[in-house]
Protein backbone atom coordinates (compact mmCIF):
# COMPACT_ATOMS: atom_id res chain seq x y z
CA UNK A 1 0.00 0.00 0.00
CA UNK A 2 1.19 3.42 -1.05
CA UNK A 3 1.55 6.21 1.42
CA UNK A 4 -0.24 9.41 0.33
CA UNK A 5 0.92 12.78 0.42
CA UNK A 6 -1.11 15.09 2.62
CA UNK A 7 -2.06 18.81 2.12
CA UNK A 8 -2.84 21.24 4.63
CA UNK A 9 -5.72 22.80 3.54
CA UNK A 10 -9.62 23.40 4.27
CA UNK A 11 -11.62 20.27 5.90
CA UNK A 12 -12.54 17.89 3.45
CA UNK A 13 -15.90 18.34 1.95
CA UNK A 14 -18.49 15.19 2.82
CA UNK A 15 -20.00 13.22 0.26
CA UNK A 16 -23.21 15.07 -0.40
CA UNK A 17 -22.22 18.42 0.44
CA UNK A 18 -23.52 20.85 -2.34
CA UNK A 19 -21.91 23.83 -0.89
CA UNK A 20 -18.61 22.07 -1.98
CA UNK A 21 -17.94 23.71 -5.57
CA UNK A 22 -18.26 22.03 -9.01
CA UNK A 23 -15.17 21.54 -11.18
CA UNK A 24 -15.40 21.94 -15.01
CA UNK A 25 -11.45 21.56 -16.69
CA UNK A 26 -11.33 22.64 -20.44
CA UNK A 27 -8.39 21.59 -22.59
CA UNK A 28 -7.86 22.30 -26.59
CA UNK A 29 -5.66 20.60 -28.63
CA UNK A 30 -3.07 22.66 -30.42
CA UNK A 31 -4.67 25.59 -29.52
CA UNK A 32 -1.72 28.39 -29.60
CA UNK A 33 -2.13 31.26 -26.83
CA UNK A 34 -2.29 33.74 -29.86
CA UNK A 35 -5.64 31.95 -31.30
CA UNK A 36 -8.02 33.95 -29.21
CA UNK A 37 -10.04 37.13 -29.52
CA UNK A 38 -9.04 38.10 -25.79
CA UNK A 39 -5.44 38.07 -26.45
CA UNK A 40 -5.46 40.55 -29.47
CA UNK A 41 -6.46 38.17 -32.63
CA UNK A 42 -8.84 39.98 -34.83
CA UNK A 43 -8.63 36.84 -37.15
CA UNK A 44 -10.56 35.21 -35.13
CA UNK A 45 -13.62 35.48 -32.53
CA UNK A 46 -14.60 34.27 -29.04
CA UNK A 47 -16.57 36.27 -26.80
CA UNK A 48 -17.58 32.48 -24.61
CA UNK A 49 -13.77 32.38 -24.24
CA UNK A 50 -13.10 35.69 -23.44
CA UNK A 51 -15.79 35.80 -21.00
CA UNK A 52 -14.29 33.67 -19.24
CA UNK A 53 -11.43 36.20 -18.50
CA UNK A 54 -13.30 38.78 -18.40
CA UNK A 55 -15.51 37.71 -15.83
CA UNK A 56 -12.34 35.72 -13.96
CA UNK A 57 -8.95 35.50 -13.66
CA UNK A 58 -6.38 35.33 -16.52
CA UNK A 59 -2.66 34.65 -16.66
CA UNK A 60 -0.31 36.43 -18.71
CA UNK A 61 2.39 33.86 -18.49
CA UNK A 62 1.12 30.13 -17.90
CA UNK A 63 2.73 27.14 -19.19
CA UNK A 64 1.82 24.06 -20.60
CA UNK A 65 4.66 21.32 -22.23
CA UNK A 66 5.61 21.38 -26.11
CA UNK A 67 2.99 18.43 -27.26
CA UNK A 68 -0.16 16.79 -25.84
CA UNK A 69 -0.11 14.08 -23.56
CA UNK A 70 2.75 15.27 -21.30
CA UNK A 71 1.07 18.29 -20.60
CA UNK A 72 -1.99 16.24 -19.64
CA UNK A 73 -0.06 14.09 -17.72
CA UNK A 74 1.25 16.94 -15.53
CA UNK A 75 -2.69 18.57 -15.20
CA UNK A 76 -3.74 15.43 -14.35
CA UNK A 77 -1.40 14.70 -11.50
CA UNK A 78 0.67 18.25 -10.85
CA UNK A 79 3.87 16.50 -11.60
CA UNK A 80 6.55 16.72 -14.30
CA UNK A 81 5.70 13.89 -16.71
CA UNK A 82 9.05 12.70 -16.87
CA UNK A 83 8.33 11.44 -13.40
CA UNK A 84 4.95 9.70 -15.08
CA UNK A 85 7.24 7.93 -17.53
CA UNK A 86 5.39 9.58 -20.33
CA UNK A 87 7.97 10.32 -23.28
CA UNK A 88 6.13 9.73 -26.16
CA UNK A 89 2.50 10.34 -27.77
CA UNK A 90 1.80 7.16 -29.21
CA UNK A 91 2.10 2.79 -28.84
CA UNK A 92 2.64 3.05 -25.33
CA UNK A 93 4.47 6.10 -24.47
CA UNK A 94 2.10 8.03 -23.68
CA UNK A 95 0.97 6.13 -21.00
CA UNK A 96 1.17 7.53 -17.25
CA UNK A 97 2.44 5.13 -14.71
CA UNK A 98 0.05 3.37 -12.58
CA UNK A 99 1.55 4.59 -9.24
CA UNK A 100 0.81 8.75 -10.14
CA UNK A 101 -2.43 9.66 -8.87
CA UNK A 102 -4.65 11.03 -11.21
CA UNK A 103 -7.19 14.52 -10.10
CA UNK A 104 -10.04 12.03 -10.62
CA UNK A 105 -8.57 9.98 -7.47
CA UNK A 106 -8.36 12.86 -5.82
CA UNK A 107 -11.78 14.84 -6.59
CA UNK A 108 -13.52 11.23 -6.41
CA UNK A 109 -12.51 10.24 -2.53
CA UNK A 110 -13.91 13.53 -1.82
CA UNK A 111 -17.84 12.90 -3.12
CA UNK A 112 -17.04 14.53 -6.38
CA UNK A 113 -18.89 12.35 -9.44
CA UNK A 114 -16.27 12.10 -12.13
CA UNK A 115 -16.57 12.58 -16.08
CA UNK A 116 -14.15 12.86 -19.04
CA UNK A 117 -15.27 13.25 -22.60
CA UNK A 118 -13.29 13.79 -25.61
CA UNK A 119 -9.19 12.78 -25.88
CA UNK A 120 -7.42 11.11 -22.88
CA UNK A 121 -4.40 10.42 -24.76
CA UNK A 122 -3.08 8.99 -21.35
CA UNK A 123 -3.25 4.94 -21.87
CA UNK A 124 -5.98 2.89 -23.28
CA UNK A 125 -5.80 -0.25 -21.63
CA UNK A 126 -6.77 -0.70 -18.16
CA UNK A 127 -6.33 0.43 -15.26
CA UNK A 128 -4.14 3.18 -17.78
CA UNK A 129 -7.42 3.85 -19.35
CA UNK A 130 -9.44 6.60 -17.81
CA UNK A 131 -11.88 4.40 -15.77
CA UNK A 132 -9.24 3.18 -14.45
CA UNK A 133 -7.62 6.53 -13.22
CA UNK A 134 -10.60 7.87 -10.86
CA UNK A 135 -12.98 8.51 -13.81
CA UNK A 136 -16.91 7.13 -13.42
CA UNK A 137 -17.89 8.02 -16.90
CA UNK A 138 -15.65 7.98 -20.05
CA UNK A 139 -16.93 9.01 -23.87
CA UNK A 140 -14.13 9.94 -26.50
CA UNK A 141 -11.02 8.21 -27.77
CA UNK A 142 -7.54 7.40 -25.80
CA UNK A 143 -5.27 7.67 -28.66
CA UNK A 144 -3.35 10.84 -29.46
CA UNK A 145 -5.66 11.86 -32.44
CA UNK A 146 -8.64 10.78 -34.45
CA UNK A 147 -8.98 10.82 -38.06
CA UNK A 148 -12.06 11.63 -38.55
CA UNK A 149 -14.44 13.90 -36.26
CA UNK A 150 -17.81 13.37 -38.52
CA UNK A 151 -19.83 10.75 -36.52
CA UNK A 152 -16.67 8.71 -36.04
CA UNK A 153 -16.31 5.01 -35.44
CA UNK A 154 -14.48 3.19 -32.76
CA UNK A 155 -14.89 6.24 -29.95
CA UNK A 156 -15.26 4.05 -26.62
CA UNK A 157 -18.16 4.52 -23.96
CA UNK A 158 -16.00 3.59 -20.62
CA UNK A 159 -14.37 0.98 -22.73
CA UNK A 160 -17.32 -0.24 -25.04
CA UNK A 161 -16.64 0.61 -28.68
CA UNK A 162 -19.56 3.22 -29.86
CA UNK A 163 -20.26 4.72 -33.01
CA UNK A 164 -20.16 9.03 -33.06
CA UNK A 165 -23.21 11.03 -33.16
CA UNK A 166 -22.26 14.34 -35.01
CA UNK A 167 -19.23 16.67 -35.68
CA UNK A 168 -16.89 15.31 -32.66
CA UNK A 169 -16.47 18.79 -30.51
CA UNK A 170 -20.09 18.85 -30.60
CA UNK A 171 -20.86 15.44 -29.42
CA UNK A 172 -18.30 15.54 -26.73
CA UNK A 173 -19.69 18.07 -24.83
CA UNK A 174 -23.31 16.89 -25.76
CA UNK A 175 -22.56 14.10 -23.43
CA UNK A 176 -20.60 16.73 -21.46
CA UNK A 177 -23.94 18.61 -20.76
CA UNK A 178 -25.73 15.26 -20.12
CA UNK A 179 -23.37 15.08 -17.37
CA UNK A 180 -24.10 18.13 -15.77
CA UNK A 181 -27.76 17.69 -15.71
CA UNK A 182 -27.41 14.21 -14.08
CA UNK A 183 -25.46 15.38 -11.45
CA UNK A 184 -26.06 19.21 -11.35
CA UNK A 185 -29.44 18.38 -9.13
CA UNK A 186 -28.24 15.45 -7.05
CA UNK A 187 -26.16 15.41 -3.59
CA UNK A 188 -22.58 14.83 -5.06
CA UNK A 189 -20.66 17.54 -6.97
CA UNK A 190 -18.75 16.89 -9.88
CA UNK A 191 -14.98 17.01 -11.92
CA UNK A 192 -16.30 17.46 -15.04
CA UNK A 193 -12.93 17.05 -17.62
CA UNK A 194 -14.03 18.35 -21.34
CA UNK A 195 -10.65 17.91 -23.20
CA UNK A 196 -11.59 18.78 -27.00
CA UNK A 197 -9.57 17.17 -29.43
CA UNK A 198 -9.68 20.59 -31.95
CA UNK A 199 -7.75 21.99 -34.02
CA UNK A 200 -5.48 19.16 -33.70
CA UNK A 201 -5.35 18.04 -37.20
CA UNK A 202 -7.44 16.45 -39.33
CA UNK A 203 -8.55 20.07 -40.30
CA UNK A 204 -12.51 19.38 -40.44
CA UNK A 205 -14.81 21.86 -39.04
CA UNK A 206 -18.70 21.92 -40.87
CA UNK A 207 -19.69 24.40 -42.99
CA UNK A 208 -20.79 26.95 -40.76
CA UNK A 209 -17.79 27.66 -39.09
CA UNK A 210 -15.60 26.79 -42.24
CA UNK A 211 -18.11 29.17 -44.16
CA UNK A 212 -17.71 32.55 -41.60
CA UNK A 213 -13.80 32.17 -41.95
CA UNK A 214 -13.13 31.09 -45.60
CA UNK A 215 -13.22 34.32 -46.86
CA UNK A 216 -12.31 36.20 -43.63
CA UNK A 217 -9.25 38.95 -43.91
CA UNK A 218 -6.43 37.08 -41.79
CA UNK A 219 -4.76 40.78 -40.58
CA UNK A 220 -2.95 39.48 -37.92
CA UNK A 221 0.18 37.04 -40.10
CA UNK A 222 2.79 34.99 -38.21
CA UNK A 223 6.17 37.08 -37.69
CA UNK A 224 7.23 35.12 -40.87
CA UNK A 225 4.50 35.14 -43.13
CA UNK A 226 6.12 33.20 -45.33
CA UNK A 227 5.90 30.46 -43.57
CA UNK A 228 2.36 30.09 -43.31
CA UNK A 229 -0.38 28.68 -44.52
CA UNK A 230 -3.64 30.95 -45.05
CA UNK A 231 -6.02 27.94 -45.68
CA UNK A 232 -4.55 25.99 -42.51
CA UNK A 233 -4.60 29.35 -40.46
CA UNK A 234 -8.76 29.53 -41.47
CA UNK A 235 -9.28 26.39 -40.65
CA UNK A 236 -7.65 26.16 -37.13
CA UNK A 237 -9.69 29.33 -36.37
CA UNK A 238 -12.50 28.01 -37.34
CA UNK A 239 -12.21 24.64 -35.24
CA UNK A 240 -11.52 27.10 -32.62
CA UNK A 241 -14.97 28.98 -33.23
CA UNK A 242 -16.46 25.90 -32.59
CA UNK A 243 -14.95 25.16 -29.24
CA UNK A 244 -15.85 28.91 -28.28
CA UNK A 245 -19.68 27.97 -29.06
CA UNK A 246 -19.35 25.03 -27.10
CA UNK A 247 -17.76 26.78 -24.28
CA UNK A 248 -20.89 28.81 -24.88
CA UNK A 249 -23.28 25.85 -24.01
CA UNK A 250 -21.51 24.36 -21.40
CA UNK A 251 -21.79 27.62 -20.11
CA UNK A 252 -25.74 28.49 -20.93
CA UNK A 253 -26.65 24.61 -18.85
CA UNK A 254 -24.67 25.78 -15.74
CA UNK A 255 -26.91 29.01 -15.84
CA UNK A 256 -30.26 27.02 -16.55
CA UNK A 257 -29.19 24.71 -13.38
CA UNK A 258 -28.17 27.50 -11.38
CA UNK A 259 -25.06 26.38 -10.80
CA UNK A 260 -22.96 29.39 -12.42
CA UNK A 261 -21.98 30.44 -8.57
CA UNK A 262 -21.23 27.30 -7.57
CA UNK A 263 -19.33 25.80 -10.30
CA UNK A 264 -15.22 26.37 -10.95
CA UNK A 265 -14.20 26.66 -14.85
CA UNK A 266 -11.25 26.47 -16.12
CA UNK A 267 -10.05 26.55 -19.48
CA UNK A 268 -6.65 25.74 -21.02
CA UNK A 269 -4.59 24.26 -24.05
CA UNK A 270 -1.95 21.85 -24.31
CA UNK A 271 0.35 23.29 -26.40
CA UNK A 272 1.35 26.28 -28.99
CA UNK A 273 -0.15 25.96 -32.21
CA UNK A 274 -0.08 23.23 -34.43
CA UNK A 275 0.93 25.63 -37.32
CA UNK A 276 3.04 28.92 -38.35
CA UNK A 277 0.12 31.43 -37.87
CA UNK A 278 0.04 34.65 -35.46
CA UNK A 279 0.92 33.82 -31.91
CA UNK A 280 1.75 37.22 -30.04
CA UNK A 281 5.19 37.27 -32.21
CA UNK A 282 6.48 34.56 -30.22
CA UNK A 283 9.29 31.82 -31.07
CA UNK A 284 8.75 28.46 -31.99
CA UNK A 285 5.31 26.65 -32.20
CA UNK A 286 3.67 22.59 -31.28
CA UNK A 287 7.22 20.84 -30.20
CA UNK A 288 9.17 23.83 -29.68
CA UNK A 289 10.15 24.58 -25.32
CA UNK A 290 10.27 27.90 -26.22
CA UNK A 291 7.67 30.56 -25.89
CA UNK A 292 5.42 29.84 -28.25
CA UNK A 293 5.39 26.19 -27.69
CA UNK A 294 4.52 26.30 -24.49
CA UNK A 295 2.85 29.47 -23.62
CA UNK A 296 -0.73 28.64 -23.38
CA UNK A 297 -3.91 30.44 -22.29
CA UNK A 298 -5.21 29.92 -18.78
CA UNK A 299 -9.18 31.53 -17.62
CA UNK A 300 -10.44 30.81 -14.21
CA UNK A 301 -13.79 31.70 -12.99
CA UNK A 302 -15.42 31.26 -10.01
CA UNK A 303 -17.74 34.18 -8.61
CA UNK A 304 -17.72 32.46 -4.98
CA UNK A 305 -13.94 33.66 -4.81
CA UNK A 306 -12.22 35.52 -7.90
CA UNK A 307 -12.86 39.07 -8.95
CA UNK A 308 -13.76 39.76 -12.69
CA UNK A 309 -11.04 40.68 -14.84
CA UNK A 310 -8.25 39.78 -12.36
CA UNK A 311 -5.15 39.67 -14.46
CA UNK A 312 -2.34 37.67 -12.94
CA UNK A 313 1.46 38.21 -14.22
CA UNK A 314 3.25 35.68 -12.44
CA UNK A 315 4.24 32.98 -14.50
CA UNK A 316 2.30 29.39 -13.58
CA UNK A 317 2.07 25.95 -14.99
CA UNK A 318 -0.04 22.83 -15.98
CA UNK A 319 1.46 21.29 -12.59
CA UNK A 320 -0.31 23.84 -10.35
CA UNK A 321 -4.12 22.89 -11.62
CA UNK A 322 -4.56 19.48 -9.26
CA UNK A 323 -3.05 21.76 -6.06
CA UNK A 324 -5.09 24.95 -7.14
CA UNK A 325 -7.88 23.33 -7.79
CA UNK A 326 -7.86 21.15 -4.92
CA UNK A 327 -7.49 23.63 -2.93
CA UNK A 328 -10.26 26.23 -4.21
CA UNK A 329 -12.94 23.47 -3.31
CA UNK A 330 -11.28 22.62 -0.44
CA UNK A 331 -10.58 18.86 -1.28
CA UNK A 332 -7.13 17.36 0.51
CA UNK A 333 -4.79 16.82 -1.45
CA UNK A 334 -3.37 13.46 -1.07
CA UNK A 335 -1.45 11.88 -3.23
CA UNK A 336 1.10 9.06 -3.46
CA UNK A 337 4.27 10.63 -4.82
CA UNK A 338 5.22 14.73 -4.13
CA UNK A 339 3.79 17.02 -6.44
CA UNK A 340 5.79 19.46 -8.03
CA UNK A 341 2.88 21.94 -8.45
CA UNK A 342 1.51 24.62 -6.23
CA UNK A 343 -1.26 26.77 -5.34
CA UNK A 344 -2.81 29.30 -7.29
CA UNK A 345 -5.39 30.30 -4.75
CA UNK A 346 -3.03 33.13 -3.30
CA UNK A 347 -2.45 34.77 -6.62
CA UNK A 348 -6.77 34.27 -7.40
CA UNK A 349 -7.97 35.79 -4.35
CA UNK A 350 -5.39 38.69 -4.24
CA UNK A 351 -3.25 37.59 -1.64
CA UNK A 352 -0.07 37.10 -3.33
CA UNK A 353 2.17 39.68 -1.13
CA UNK A 354 3.88 36.57 0.39
CA UNK A 355 4.43 35.01 -3.31
CA UNK A 356 7.87 33.72 -3.91
CA UNK A 357 9.34 33.65 -7.07
CA UNK A 358 9.60 30.08 -8.43
CA UNK A 359 11.06 28.32 -12.13
CA UNK A 360 9.33 26.38 -14.56
CA UNK A 361 10.90 23.90 -16.96
CA UNK A 362 9.45 22.51 -20.31
CA UNK A 363 11.28 19.25 -21.50
CA UNK A 364 10.27 17.60 -24.55
CA UNK A 365 12.68 15.25 -27.05
CA UNK A 366 15.73 15.84 -25.54
CA UNK A 367 15.20 19.74 -24.92
CA UNK A 368 14.40 21.77 -21.71
CA UNK A 369 14.43 25.66 -21.10
CA UNK A 370 13.66 27.10 -18.25
CA UNK A 371 11.27 30.18 -16.94
CA UNK A 372 12.20 32.67 -14.42
CA UNK A 373 9.87 35.48 -13.73
CA UNK A 374 11.98 37.83 -15.87
CA UNK A 375 13.84 35.16 -18.24
CA UNK A 376 13.95 32.25 -20.27
CA UNK A 377 16.93 29.96 -20.69
CA UNK A 378 16.55 28.00 -23.67
CA UNK A 379 17.52 24.28 -24.65
CA UNK A 380 20.67 25.80 -26.49
CA UNK A 381 21.86 27.84 -23.05
CA UNK A 382 20.88 31.20 -24.44
CA UNK A 383 19.13 33.83 -22.32
CA UNK A 384 16.54 35.87 -23.18
CA UNK A 385 14.53 38.89 -21.01
CA UNK A 386 11.29 37.67 -21.78
CA UNK A 387 9.69 41.02 -19.52
CA UNK A 388 11.31 42.67 -22.83
CA UNK A 389 11.05 40.55 -25.54
CA UNK A 390 8.58 37.83 -25.64
CA UNK A 391 9.53 36.90 -28.90
CA UNK A 392 13.27 35.78 -28.13
CA UNK A 393 14.84 38.16 -30.45
CA UNK A 394 17.83 39.76 -28.55
CA UNK A 395 20.05 36.89 -26.42
CA UNK A 396 21.25 38.55 -23.15
CA UNK A 397 23.45 35.80 -21.70
CA UNK A 398 26.49 38.07 -21.73
CA UNK A 399 24.90 41.12 -20.23
CA UNK A 400 23.83 38.67 -17.25
CA UNK A 401 26.49 36.17 -16.71
CA UNK A 402 25.39 35.04 -13.32
CA UNK A 403 21.69 34.79 -14.05
CA UNK A 404 22.90 32.48 -17.05
CA UNK A 405 25.36 30.44 -15.22
CA UNK A 406 22.82 29.75 -11.94
CA UNK A 407 19.60 29.05 -14.58
CA UNK A 408 22.25 26.38 -16.46
CA UNK A 409 23.09 24.94 -13.50
CA UNK A 410 19.19 24.40 -12.49
CA UNK A 411 18.09 23.09 -15.12
CA UNK A 412 21.22 20.78 -15.23
CA UNK A 413 20.44 19.33 -12.08
CA UNK A 414 16.07 19.49 -12.73
CA UNK A 415 16.84 16.82 -15.64
CA UNK A 416 19.05 14.55 -13.51
CA UNK A 417 16.70 14.78 -11.02
CA UNK A 418 13.39 14.56 -12.84
CA UNK A 419 14.36 12.85 -16.08
CA UNK A 420 15.20 9.23 -16.12
CA UNK A 421 18.39 7.74 -17.59
CA UNK A 422 16.65 5.41 -19.39
CA UNK A 423 13.19 5.29 -21.34
CA UNK A 424 10.32 2.98 -20.51
CA UNK A 425 9.68 1.96 -24.31
CA UNK A 426 10.79 -1.86 -23.11
CA UNK A 427 9.72 -2.34 -19.58
CA UNK A 428 6.07 -1.57 -20.32
CA UNK A 429 3.94 -4.10 -21.88
CA UNK A 430 0.43 -3.17 -23.16
CA UNK A 431 -2.04 -5.16 -20.46
CA UNK A 432 -4.86 -7.20 -20.58
CA UNK A 433 -7.40 -9.17 -18.35
CA UNK A 434 -7.45 -6.72 -15.47
CA UNK A 435 -9.89 -8.16 -13.48
CA UNK A 436 -11.46 -5.31 -12.48
CA UNK A 437 -12.70 -4.02 -16.80
CA UNK A 438 -14.26 -6.01 -18.99
CA UNK A 439 -12.85 -4.55 -21.95
CA UNK A 440 -9.25 -4.51 -23.51
CA UNK A 441 -8.72 -2.72 -26.92
CA UNK A 442 -5.48 -3.33 -28.54
CA UNK A 443 -5.25 -1.17 -31.86
CA UNK A 444 -2.71 -1.18 -35.09
CA UNK A 445 -0.96 1.87 -33.02
CA UNK A 446 -0.19 -0.29 -30.42
CA UNK A 447 0.94 -3.33 -32.54
CA UNK A 448 4.52 -4.49 -34.08
CA UNK A 449 4.12 -5.35 -37.88
CA UNK A 450 6.22 -8.02 -39.27
CA UNK A 451 7.66 -9.16 -42.91
CA UNK A 452 5.70 -7.00 -45.46
CA UNK A 453 2.46 -5.83 -43.15
CA UNK A 454 3.10 -1.84 -43.20
CA UNK A 455 1.26 1.26 -41.31
CA UNK A 456 -1.10 3.25 -43.03
CA UNK A 457 0.74 6.20 -41.79
CA UNK A 458 4.01 6.85 -40.33
CA UNK A 459 2.11 8.23 -37.75
CA UNK A 460 0.62 5.25 -35.67
CA UNK A 461 -2.65 7.23 -34.03
CA UNK A 462 -5.34 5.89 -35.77
CA UNK A 463 -3.16 4.31 -38.54
CA UNK A 464 -4.33 0.59 -39.60
CA UNK A 465 -2.09 -1.94 -41.20
CA UNK A 466 -1.89 -3.10 -44.66
CA UNK A 467 0.06 -4.66 -47.45
CA UNK A 468 -0.37 -8.36 -45.36
CA UNK A 469 0.70 -10.48 -48.01
CA UNK A 470 2.54 -13.76 -46.77
CA UNK A 471 1.91 -16.14 -44.11
CA UNK A 472 4.95 -15.18 -42.77
CA UNK A 473 3.86 -11.90 -41.54
CA UNK A 474 2.06 -11.19 -38.42
CA UNK A 475 1.39 -8.95 -35.99
CA UNK A 476 2.32 -9.07 -32.49
CA UNK A 477 1.90 -7.19 -28.89
CA UNK A 478 3.86 -7.58 -26.14
CA UNK A 479 1.46 -7.83 -23.54
CA UNK A 480 0.54 -9.15 -19.57
CA UNK A 481 -2.55 -10.79 -18.84
CA UNK A 482 -3.21 -9.70 -14.96
CA UNK A 483 -5.83 -12.45 -14.23
CA UNK A 484 -6.24 -15.44 -16.44
CA UNK A 485 -9.58 -15.44 -18.05
CA UNK A 486 -11.60 -16.20 -21.10
CA UNK A 487 -12.43 -13.88 -23.78
CA UNK A 488 -14.39 -13.46 -26.48
CA UNK A 489 -12.58 -11.79 -29.69
CA UNK A 490 -13.81 -9.21 -32.20
CA UNK A 491 -11.27 -8.20 -34.94
CA UNK A 492 -12.10 -5.46 -36.94
CA UNK A 493 -10.92 -5.54 -40.54
CA UNK A 494 -11.56 -4.71 -44.24
CA UNK A 495 -11.23 -7.74 -47.27
CA UNK A 496 -12.89 -7.09 -51.04
CA UNK A 497 -14.15 -10.12 -52.66
CA UNK A 498 -11.16 -11.10 -54.11
CA UNK A 499 -8.96 -11.97 -51.15
CA UNK A 500 -11.96 -13.89 -49.18
CA UNK A 501 -11.00 -17.19 -47.24
CA UNK A 502 -7.95 -16.30 -45.09
CA UNK A 503 -7.52 -17.95 -42.07
CA UNK A 504 -6.49 -15.59 -39.51
CA UNK A 505 -5.43 -17.03 -35.69
CA UNK A 506 -4.34 -14.97 -32.89
CA UNK A 507 -2.64 -16.83 -30.27
CA UNK A 508 -0.85 -16.38 -26.63
CA UNK A 509 1.68 -19.17 -26.07
CA UNK A 510 -0.40 -22.54 -26.79
CA UNK A 511 -3.43 -20.70 -26.20
CA UNK A 512 -5.35 -19.70 -29.76
CA UNK A 513 -8.29 -18.62 -31.61
CA UNK A 514 -8.79 -19.05 -35.34
CA UNK A 515 -11.72 -18.30 -37.87
CA UNK A 516 -12.05 -17.29 -41.75
CA UNK A 517 -12.79 -14.07 -43.74
CA UNK A 518 -16.08 -15.09 -45.51
CA UNK A 519 -18.00 -12.00 -45.68
CA UNK A 520 -16.06 -9.04 -48.51
CA UNK A 521 -15.82 -5.47 -46.99
CA UNK A 522 -13.94 -3.05 -48.76
CA UNK A 523 -14.51 0.51 -48.21
CA UNK A 524 -12.76 3.17 -49.70
CA UNK A 525 -10.33 5.77 -47.76
CA UNK A 526 -12.19 8.34 -46.65
CA UNK A 527 -11.47 11.95 -44.37
CA UNK A 528 -10.33 13.86 -47.82
CA UNK A 529 -13.55 14.74 -48.58
CA UNK A 530 -14.06 16.42 -45.34
CA UNK A 531 -10.53 17.94 -44.85
CA UNK A 532 -10.39 21.41 -45.10
CA UNK A 533 -6.53 21.05 -46.28
CA UNK A 534 -4.51 18.26 -47.12
CA UNK A 535 -3.48 15.93 -43.78
CA UNK A 536 -0.30 14.48 -42.97
CA UNK A 537 -2.06 11.49 -40.76
CA UNK A 538 -3.75 8.68 -42.22
CA UNK A 539 -6.96 8.43 -43.58
CA UNK A 540 -9.53 6.37 -42.35
CA UNK A 541 -11.94 3.10 -43.27
CA UNK A 542 -15.07 2.15 -41.80
CA UNK A 543 -14.12 -1.20 -40.38
CA UNK A 544 -15.68 -4.68 -40.00
CA UNK A 545 -15.76 -6.69 -36.97
CA UNK A 546 -15.17 -9.81 -37.09
CA UNK A 547 -16.49 -12.55 -33.80
CA UNK A 548 -13.31 -14.97 -33.90
CA UNK A 549 -14.45 -16.79 -30.94
CA UNK A 550 -13.48 -17.33 -27.67
CA UNK A 551 -9.59 -17.62 -26.11
CA UNK A 552 -8.53 -18.62 -22.56
CA UNK A 553 -5.57 -16.59 -21.98
CA UNK A 554 -3.24 -17.83 -19.02
CA UNK A 555 -1.64 -15.01 -16.93
CA UNK A 556 1.90 -13.73 -17.86
CA UNK A 557 3.59 -11.74 -20.10
CA UNK A 558 4.04 -13.09 -23.49
CA UNK A 559 3.68 -11.63 -27.24
CA UNK A 560 0.32 -12.04 -28.31
CA UNK A 561 0.30 -12.49 -32.56
CA UNK A 562 -2.19 -12.05 -35.12
CA UNK A 563 -1.41 -14.81 -37.95
CA UNK A 564 -2.94 -15.67 -41.38
CA UNK A 565 -1.96 -19.60 -41.76
CA UNK A 566 -3.62 -19.55 -44.96
CA UNK A 567 -4.18 -16.40 -48.05
CA UNK A 568 -6.00 -17.66 -50.87
CA UNK A 569 -6.06 -14.21 -52.44
CA UNK A 570 -3.17 -11.41 -53.12
CA UNK A 571 -3.95 -9.64 -49.38
CA UNK A 572 -5.34 -11.42 -45.87
CA UNK A 573 -6.77 -8.21 -44.83
CA UNK A 574 -6.36 -4.58 -43.37
CA UNK A 575 -6.37 -4.59 -39.91
CA UNK A 576 -7.29 -1.76 -37.57
CA UNK A 577 -7.89 -3.34 -34.14
CA UNK A 578 -8.86 -6.44 -31.75
CA UNK A 579 -10.98 -6.08 -28.96
CA UNK A 580 -10.96 -8.49 -26.44
CA UNK A 581 -14.28 -8.69 -23.99
CA UNK A 582 -14.13 -11.25 -20.83
CA UNK A 583 -16.34 -13.46 -20.49
CA UNK A 584 -15.25 -15.15 -17.42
Amino acid sequence: MSVLQGCAGEEEPAPGDRTAPNIVLIVTDDQGWGDLSVHGNTNVHTPNIDALASRGASFSNFYVSPVCSPTRAELLTGRYHPRGGVYGTSAGGERLDLDETTIAEVFSRAGYATGVFGKWHNGMQYPYHPNGRGFDEFYGFASGHWGDYFSPSLLEHNGELVQGDGYLPDDVTGKALEFIEDHGGSGDPFLLYLPYNTPHSPMQVPDRWWEALEGRELAMRHRDPGKEDPAFTRAALAMVENIDWNVGRIMDKLRELELGEQTIVAYMSDNGPNSWRWNGGMRGRKGSTDEGGVRSPLFIRWPQLIEPGTEIPEIAAAIDLLPTLSDLAGVKLQTRKPVDGISLVPLLSGGKQNWDERLIFSHWNGRTSVRSPAYRLDHQGRLYDITEDRGQHREVSSRHPQVTETLRDTLQGWERAVIPEERGETKRPFLVGDPDFKYTQLPARDGRPHGNIERSNRFPNASFFTNWTSTADSISWDVEVREPGTYRVKLYYTCPPKDLGTVVQLSFGSAAVTDTIRQAHNPPLRGMEDDRVERIESYVKDFKPLEMGTISLPGGRAPLVLRALEIPGSAAMDFRTLMLTRID
